[in-house]
């Protein structure tokens, strides 16, 4: 019976020492896996901050491409332009036709003028030349109402006679075919008319034809 009891005592004292160096075994296990885990983990959050730092890369992009102007955008500024520059062409041609046909305008009407002037001049030689007794009579009368008929639709359409004598000469408007000297006047002063000179509002149509003293 000892001898038996002997050998279960040393059963149970190797089977103690076997769990034992299990449990050894096993909480060195713990700590290895552990140690492995650690850089798992922190190679986990470099992945994070990584994927942070990726999404606020995309971010800036989408915000960059925003702020480039949509091809919509620039065709739109495009034809807004073409619109502003091609009003001003046409505002610049209508402005430039409008003075070319004042001009024209101004040009025919003096044009008229002057063939007209001559039938003018025609009418005063021809009153001129009335008598003091031919004066009373209805025909010497009808022709001087036709005459201030005629000069007043002359210088209702802009035409107006060239003030010479008494005033001092200016080749501008006037055309000096004589030249004498008289102490009755100062001078470059103009003392007779020969042919009256007529303006169209600001134009001359023609000269005065006179003869200037001093």
């Amino acid at each position: 019976m000892a001898e038996q009891n002997m050998d279960e005592e040393k059963i149970n004292t190797e089977e103690t020492q076997q769990n034992a160096e299990t449990a050894e075994a096993t909480e060195q296990t713990v700590e290895d896996e552990k140690v492995q885990d650690t850089p798992q983990e922190a190679e986990g959050e470099e992945g994070t901050v990584s994927e942070e730092g990726e999404e606020s890369k995309d971010k800036k992009s989408f915000f960059k491409k925003k702020e480039k102007k949509d091809k919509k955008d620039e065709k739109i500024d495009e034809l807004n332009d073409r619109l502003i520059r091609t009003m001003a062409e046409f505002d610049n041609f209508r402005k430039r036709t409008e003075r070319e046909k004042a001009q024209m305008f101004e040009i025919g009407a003096k044009d008229i003028v002057e063939k007209i002037l001559p039938v003018v001049d025609n009418f005063e030689r021809g009153l001129k030349a009335v008598t003091e007794e031919e004066k009373d009579g209805a025909f010497v009368q009808g022709m001087e109402m036709v005459y201030k008929q005629m000069m007043k639709c002359l210088e209702d359409a802009g035409v107006k006679p060239i003030e010479a004598v008494g005033k001092e000469f200016d080749p501008n408007f006037h055309n000096a075919v004589m030249h004498a000297e008289d102490e009755n006047f100062g001078e470059n002063i103009i003392a007779e008319e020969f042919q009256k000179g007529y303006l169209y509002r600001d134009s001359v149509v023609r000269h005065s034809m006179v003869k200037v003293v001093n």
